[in-house]
């Protein structure tokens, strides 16, 4: 195939997904000698439009796993997308638990939108809810490995003929989201906890600016406007530390994860 242009795109709240995307894509595009671009979609701003992909463009595109699943946040956004025949490389991350259906579930987006996924990855990256949890990935051997996939994705290009890459998961309708539960066996339901903040904020405002949801209020950073999924960017970009939960379900679950999740979570690759 004749790739004139690669992009990467993606969603990364604490940087985990924006670090493996950058380093598949650049990898990606290093090889072919074709030019890098960038579309982040983080934040409420950049996802106001999309690029203008062609037949000739490849991109890798990337999102974190939500409880298993691709964030249903941003669903709405991804029902936008019009592919025009680009190859695709979805890329998940995932906070050493599992990545269930989230590959397979971004996998199906892109095809159903117009893009070809004929290779695919998920990484580890640090917990949203811990500094213990995967901590410091995606490291050394992670990010080599996303090169791999950058490095293998290339000379698949190279062919002429990009068939549907098979991921692990559960296809349509897919499983249903992880629901965390304690001791009991009883639901553990957080969707409705927000972080608290503490007496060491200066009102810096750097919360306001990096909350991909626009829901931290810029006159009052200790107040929420809209809903907090709970994607941590708050919390551990705040440079006071003071940014923090102290609800009894949410840090019964962050602990039950942390303890029962310390084995080094794998890396797959599918190509």
């Amino acid at each position: 195939m004749n790739i004139r242009r690669v992009w990467i795109m993606y969603w990364s709240a604490t940087g985990t997904t924006e670090k493996i995307t950058r380093t598949v894509g650049g990898t990606l595009a290093e090889k072919l000698g074709a030019p890098l671009e960038v579309w982040d979609f983080t934040l409420p701003s950049g996802r106001q439009g999309q690029p203008d992909f062609r037949d000739t463009d490849a991109v890798v595109f990337g999102t974190p796993t939500y409880a298993g699943r691709v964030p249903n946040v941003l669903l709405k956004y991804l029902d936008t997308l019009a592919g025009n025949g680009a190859a695709a490389v979805p890329v998940v991350t995932y906070g050493n638990r599992d990545f269930d259906d989230s590959l397979i579930e971004l996998r199906d987006i892109l095809a159903d939108h117009g893009f070809r996924p004929f290779a695919a990855g998920a990484f580890v990256g640090e917990h949203s809810f811990s500094t213990v949890l995967a901590a410091g990935r995606p490291d050394a051997d992670d990010l080599a490995l996303a090169r791999t996939l950058g490095e293998r994705a290339a000379d698949r290009l190279a062919g002429d003929e990009l068939e549907l890459v098979a991921v692990d998961g559960t296809p349509k309708p897919y499983r249903g989201y992880y629901q965390p539960r304690d001791r009991k066996g009883t639901p553990v339901n957080i969707l409705k906890v927000k972080p608290l903040t503490s007496d060491a904020c200066d009102k810096c405002r750097v919360c306001v600016k990096v909350c991909p949801m626009g829901s931290i209020s810029p006159e009052d950073p200790s107040q929420y406007t809209g809903i907090c999924i709970k994607c941590g960017a708050c919390v551990k970009k705040c440079p006071k530390g003071a940014k923090y939960y102290d609800d009894a379900g949410y840090l019964y679950h962050k602990t039950e994860l942390e303890e029962g999740y310390k084995r080094r979570g794998e890396v797959k690759l599918y190509l």
